[in-house]
């Protein structure tokens, strides 16, 4: 990982990756889709803004640290474009009326604070841009990116399903260590779990993955402040045999949080989360 600034016109990496996959499908799913650090040249943003900016809402360094999932034969869905420029785990109709032009009607609390589809503000708050998107170039960073991105998703877990019975995903991420609550004389959160508050996955296997992360030592919580974005959303369907769960992690535990560099801790904690998607791995999740 170095520093430098993300936006590199060429070469042009895949927006996302598709690592683990098999001819025998596992039922679980892994999903990163908040790691990639690259920033078309296209975006338009505003000049200027500093790498620190255009990265501080990335999920850095989330598809290693599970990255021993495709070891196992679990696939692994990881973005590489940056959430700057289009946020996989938004529905593609979260569109901000702020930013772009010919939208209009009611905002959802996360479109209203700047965070769309589209993000209108960079996740240390500053703007990402100085000028109006057009409806056209807003449609077509979900037809070029999002779509195949979910496209993915929903091949991968339709396999599982169909290969097990049932299938389940795991949407890892990671947030600040000021939204895990860490303060002086406050031990931080280490692990979010969120299932939508048990409309996500049944109750069992919430319990189940949360056990595995205490056996580790990790201090895990539930819903709280995040039940699960739109790809929990949309395939937390345990009735049709699809369940999911969101992993937040507290950059804290592996990341310098100011340079965005691994921190002295990180493979300590990498080897931590080696070992729950090993048992993970081992779990005979219920249909």
């Amino acid at each position: 990982m170095t520093a430098a600034h993300p936006i590199d016109p060429a070469p042009v990496p895949p927006p996302f990756v598709v690592r683990g996959a098999s001819a025998q499908p596992a039922v679980m799913v892994f999903a990163s889709p908040h790691s990639g650090g690259w920033v078309p040249s296209d975006m338009g943003a505003i000049p200027g803004l500093s790498w620190q900016t255009l990265r501080s809402a990335e999920d850095v360094g989330v598809d290693r640290l599970v990255g021993h999932g495709p070891r196992l034969g679990i696939p692994l869905l990881a973005a590489q474009i940056s959430r700057a420029y289009v946020d996989l785990n938004r529905s593609p109709d979260e569109l901000d009326p702020v930013l772009i032009d010919g939208v209009a009607g009611a905002m959802s609390a996360k479109v209203a604070a700047g965070y769309g589809v589209l993000p209108r503000r960079a996740g240390d708050g500053e703007a990402l841009y100085d000028r109006r998107l057009s409806i056209e170039e807003v449609s077509g960073r979900v037809q070029r990116v999002h779509a195949p991105y979910h496209r993915a998703l929903g091949d991968l877990m339709g396999r599982a399903r169909e290969a097990h019975g049932t299938a389940l995903l795991l949407d890892w991420h990671s947030m600040p260590s000021r939204a895990a609550g860490a303060r002086p004389g406050v031990r931080a959160v280490d692990i979010v779990l969120g299932d939508r508050h048990g409309a996500a996955a049944r109750g069992g296997v919430t319990r189940r993955i949360r056990a595995l992360f205490e056996a580790e030592g990790l201090r895990v919580a539930l819903n709280a402040p995040y039940a699960g974005g739109y790809a929990t959303q949309t395939w937390g369907r345990p009735d049709e045999g699809f369940q999911a769960v969101q992993v937040e992690i507290n950059r804290a535990l592996y990341l310098d949080e100011e340079t965005l560099e691994p921190s002295s801790d990180h493979d300590r904690f990498a080897a931590r989360i080696e070992r729950v998607i090993v048992a993970l791995s081992r779990e005979v999740w219920p249909r």
